[in-house]
């Protein structure tokens, strides 16, 4: 059975506090939804519009901005009968401790992210240093 991800890696986590990152970020969100019902009964997909809604003001204290969400559509390089992810999201966050206060908050609703996905990917991005 394949590996999915849907929590921080202690380790990767504690790597990515290391980090000397002093310029906004991106993150890179790969999201596949559950295709059955979720606890509350709702798709994967109305799950995580849920988070959404839950985690926006989250996102506006921490100065976020979502920079894209969209549906992915088909794989233009990779195997063609496969489209592994459902959405994609690009948030960018003015600072890493901006995004590290907002996901560690008790009250970030993670476990509703986590109960929309069948699997994800959260990749960090930063722009190429001039």
């Amino acid at each position: 059975m394949k590996n999915t991800y849907l929590d921080f890696n202690q380790d990767q986590f504690v790597a990515f506090s290391k980090l000397a990152i002093n310029t906004p970020l991106q993150m890179l969100n790969l999201l596949r939804f559950r295709k059955d019902l979720t606890k509350t009964g709702l798709t994967g997909i109305q799950q995580y519009d849920l988070y959404l809604k839950a985690a926006l003001p989250f996102f506006k204290t921490s100065g976020a901005k979502v920079l894209f969400y969209g549906s992915a559509q088909m794989t233009l390089i990779g195997p063609p009968d496969q489209l592994e992810w459902d959405k994609v999201l690009i948030v960018e966050y003015a600072t890493k401790a901006a995004f590290l206060e907002m996901i560690t908050h008790k009250d970030y609703p993670a476990m509703l992210r986590k109960q929309a996905l069948a699997d994800s990917r959260l990749i960090l991005c930063t722009p190429p240093k001039k």
